[in-house]
């Protein structure tokens, strides 16, 4: 009597659970979404480097201000750049009197083959004058000997020299083309000791102060669109195969608690951030807020697909991805859409199908 009494209260208490933890599959909108966090900054936003280094001399803006194209924001000093300048342009000036000046190097050579032609000249006339003589058997064996070497070494003298002369020329056209660059370089590594905006926009960092040492690899600024702002989102490396161009995304930020803004999927970045297994994505406002910060931080969720009076079931509900239990016992459903509260229920069940939470 005992067994049946605990029996039944067993059944009871199993069908009080069942009536208290059942529901009804529901026809609801149903929204899927994949959720990002979401940082707001100034498009064209970059930050600004010196292609030189040297002493910060002075900030010519300050934070905040606006700038147009090529205003000036920073000057650098460096006196050793300035002083290879000077000596590159002397080593220029030295070059060009080398090669075209009056007391060029070529001068004293074209003396040397001048000289050199007049002796050749008159060797030649002695030589052929023996020669003529020693064909005719007068004169001796030793003085036609003689003549001929003078004449042979007069001639390799002129080769040598014509020869030095045009070594010399083609030394010197290049010295001085290799100063010519030399110059050239320093002057434009003098002009870039002043740094300029690249684009119209504001000034939203100085990175430095008058009198610090500035290097090719620290940046000086920050420097960004004054009116346009973009939302930088950080998808997780498992739904970015969801995101594409165009989507629609629904924004909550910290600084606007109240408020809901849109924008849409402007671009997608395809490198991972290894660091956090993230990807970025920017999107752009639809109305932007009129009063925007760099950094101004909040929660975003990118609109995967939606659809209208569908068959739907709480999550909670729902073990192994696909199984419910109903009256008829275990039953294997086919899902669609889902998001963080319901998932679509596409076969398996109809709406008159009560359906049991499961422990």
């Amino acid at each position: 009597m005992k067994l049946y009494s605990v029996l039944f209260l067993f059944l009871i208490v199993q069908s009080c659970g069942n009536n208290n933890e059942k529901v009804l599959p529901k026809e609801r909108t149903l929204t899927e979404a994949v959720y990002a966090s979401a940082v707001i900054q100034p498009d064209s936003l970059y930050q600004v480097y010196a292609i030189v280094s040297g002493i910060l001399d002075a900030n010519l803006v300050e934070e905040g201000d606006m700038v147009v194209k090529n205003e000036q924001l920073l000057q650098i000093i460096n006196s050793t750049t300035k002083i290879n300048s000077e000596n590159a342009k002397l080593a220029l000036s030295l070059a060009k009197e080398n090669y075209t000046g009056k007391a060029a190097i070529l001068s004293s050579i074209e003396d040397e083959i001048t000289a050199a032609k007049l002796n050749f000249r008159n060797d030649s006339i002695n030589y052929y004058r023996q020669k003529n003589l020693w064909d005719q058997h007068i004169g001796s064996k030793v003085q036609y000997d003689t003549k001929k070497l003078n004449y042979e070494l007069a001639s390799n003298q002129l080769k040598l020299l014509q020869n030095k002369y045009h070594r010399t020329e083609n030394e010197l056209h290049t010295a001085l083309k290799q100063a010519q660059n030399n110059y050239q370089s320093s002057s434009i590594t003098t002009q870039d000791f002043t740094v300029e905006s690249k684009i119209n926009g504001k000034v939203y960092a100085l990175y430095k102060e008058p009198g610090e040492i500035v290097t090719t690899m620290e940046p000086l600024a920050s420097v960004g669109s004054a009116h346009r702002f973009i939302i930088e989102l950080l998808v997780d490396e498992v739904d970015i195969v969801k995101i594409s161009l165009h989507q629609d995304v629904i924004l909550n930020l910290d600084a606007y608690k109240d408020m809901v803004f849109k924008g849409t999927i402007s671009k997608i970045y395809p490198k991972k951030d290894e660091r956090n297994q993230t990807f970025k994505v920017e999107a752009e406002f639809i109305v932007q807020p009129k009063v925007l910060y760099p950094g101004l931080s909040g929660e975003a969720n990118i609109i995967i697909a939606q659809k209208e009076k569908v068959l739907t079931l709480p999550k909670a509900y729902i073990t192994d991805g696909n199984k419910v239990k109903t009256d008829d016992g275990i039953i294997t459903i086919v899902t669609g859409l889902e998001n963080m509260d319901y998932i679509e229920i596409l076969s398996g069940i109809s709406k008159n199908t009560y359906v049991y939470k499961q422990n």
